[in-house]
């Protein structure tokens, strides 16, 4: 009879010991954590800001060398008898001006002609010029006469010519100077660690706190059974999982909805608008309205999003979010849409082609042969010219069928598609769901757009590559688009029918893709795309 006073005390004793050993328990693990995270982050941010600025010499120098090699001065300068009166002053300008360790100009023969120690003109340059000679710009790191350094060689050449070498120039940053830039971007890499360790620990102690509050009496077992059991639901979902509370702060999130939504790994508790989402989106889960199926462009990825609010007693307690990711079937349809219209444009074509066919026949079956044949050869020779000049300045075969196709489509409809005759693609490594959905979206806006203007109803389009870059140019005849800011963003269209889904998805393939996509707002808009290259393309 007297057990029962002194058991109860001694097991709520045993489960405060308990729940304090689970939190001194996590909050040494996330210390431990935190500590490496840091760590580690700091370190990759050194490494990453010494490659940076090593990366940012070697553009520099790359560029001033070049810069330099093509100067009218320089080039006739080095064949005067005299190169050093006139390039030494120039160049020690040019040095200190951009900031680099030395500028070099020198003979074919490494005889320098200029060098920010006067003693070491016309002595020989150390380095390797081999590649300059024969006309090709080069980055390297060499030991020279000031010591280990970034340097780029470029060949200089003769006026009026580009392969006749009539002397070289060098440009170089130490790396003593590159070690000084590195060195004053540490103090502020070291602060944001220590704010990210003070930041993370407080953090930490906090979580600490609030679990011994909240876990009421639970001990680490009961905890590690209820994760497991929620651990394993939440994986068995296929679908993104995203539950919000009354206040539009994330309660529950499974690994597919931090997937799709590009999350970072714990947003329990934050607010929909903190999250990063694109803006339709935060603001459809903010209003926490009933949504069944609908399309949302978020990041790079193409969703589908249910949204069913939670509302007992006519009150919002919060809402169940489902997630489908969109992307590649979006893509696939993109593709199809294309492939139907070529098919489509074959298919009118085919009639086309029948209809002045049988033209052709009868002109001749009432002996006027002369002209069937210039009926024939005038039809024929229009379609052959458009067909041979896509199919020769673009090597990329999805890219030549959409335009085929799309010329097509809007000849039928009564628009001209004029495609620029300096276009010229070769192999760009871009995949070709990412091409036809830029170049086909803009090209279907455009079509629309030139209908909704006055005649002449035309679209013109230019593909070419520079530097690089594939750059697109796609212009129309129609009014223009009045909110250019907006014109990207999902829901934005000025047809009656349609769902403002296009050009999002234009903008999220060139983003995907590492590109740029602008647009000038009219009369007639132009909408601009470049994109890198992924492969070499040989001219």
């Amino acid at each position: 009879m007297h057990t029962s006073p002194v058991r109860i005390p001694a097991v709520l004793a045993r489960s405060r010991r308990e729940r304090g050993s689970l939190a001194r328990q996590l909050l040494g693990l996330q210390a431990l954590v935190l500590v490496v995270v840091v760590l580690t982050l700091g370190w990759t941010a050194v490494v990453d800001a010494r490659h940076a600025v090593e990366d940012r010499a070697t553009n520099q120098a790359r560029s001033i060398a070049e810069t330099i090699a093509d100067s009218p001065l320089v080039r006739e300068a080095v064949v005067e008898p005299d190169p050093t009166a006139v390039l030494q002053p120039y160049v020690e300008q040019v040095r200190a001006d951009t900031a680099t360790s030395f500028i070099t100009v020198m003979a074919p023969d490494r005889t320098r002609f200029t060098h920010p120690d006067p003693a070491q003109i016309g002595k020989p340059f150390r380095g390797n010029i081999d590649q300059a000679l024969r006309g090709t710009t080069f980055t390297e790191t060499y030991t020279g006469t000031l010591g280990p350094s970034v340097r780029a060689v470029a060949p200089i050449f003769a006026v009026g010519s580009s392969t006749d070498v009539v002397a070289l120039v060098s440009v170089g940053i130490t790396v003593t100077a590159i070690g000084a830039d590195v060195a004053t971007a540490l103090p502020g890499v070291l602060g944001v660690a220590a704010a990210v360790l003070a930041v993370g620990a407080l953090g930490s102690w906090l979580i600490s706190r609030r679990l011994r509050r909240q876990t009421h009496g639970l001990g680490a077992q009961p905890l590690a059974r209820m994760l497991e059991y929620y651990d394993a639901v939440l994986h068995a979902v296929r679908e993104g999982l995203l539950l919000l509370d009354g206040d539009r702060r994330v309660q529950l999130v499974n690994d597919e909805a931090r997937r799709l939504l590009g999350l970072d790994a714990d947003v329990t508790g934050r607010h929909v608008t903190e999250l990063g989402l694109s803006p339709e989106l935060a603001t459809t889960l903010s209003q926490q309205r009933l949504a069944v199926d609908e399309v949302h462009v978020s990041g790079d990825r193409v969703l589908v999003v249910s949204q069913m609010p939670a509302t007992p007693q006519g009150r919002s307690v919060g809402a169940v979010v489902t997630l489908r990711d969109h992307t590649d079937l979006q893509a696939l349809t993109g593709e199809l849409d294309s492939v139907r219209a070529f098919a489509e444009s074959l298919r009118s074509q085919a009639h086309e082609a029948a209809n002045r066919l049988h033209t052709t026949v009868s002109l001749v079956e009432l002996g006027r042969t002369e002209e069937a044949v210039e009926f024939a050869t005038a039809e024929l020779a229009v379609a052959q010219r458009l067909t041979d000049r896509v199919v020769e300045a673009v090597e990329e075969p999805v890219l030549a069928a959409l335009l085929l196709g799309k010329a097509a489509t809007a000849h039928e409809r009564g628009v001209t598609l004029e495609i620029d005759p300096a276009t010229s693609v070769g192999a760009t490594g871009i995949p070709g769901g990412d091409l036809v959905t830029i170049v086909g979206n803009l090209l279907d806006n455009a079509i629309d757009a030139a209908l909704a203007g006055d005649p002449p109803r035309e679209v013109q389009l230019a593909l070419w590559q520079a530097e690089g870059r594939l750059e697109l140019r796609v212009e129309d005849t129609g009014p223009g688009v009045d909110d250019p800011d907006q014109v990207f963003r999902r829901g934005w269209t000025t047809k009656a029918t349609g769902q403002g889904l296009g050009l999002a998805l234009v903008a999220q393939a060139v983003k995907r893709n590492g590109g740029t996509v602008s647009v000038r707002p009219g009369p007639g808009a132009e909408f601009s795309v470049s994109l890198p290259v992924r492969a070499a393309v040989s001219s």
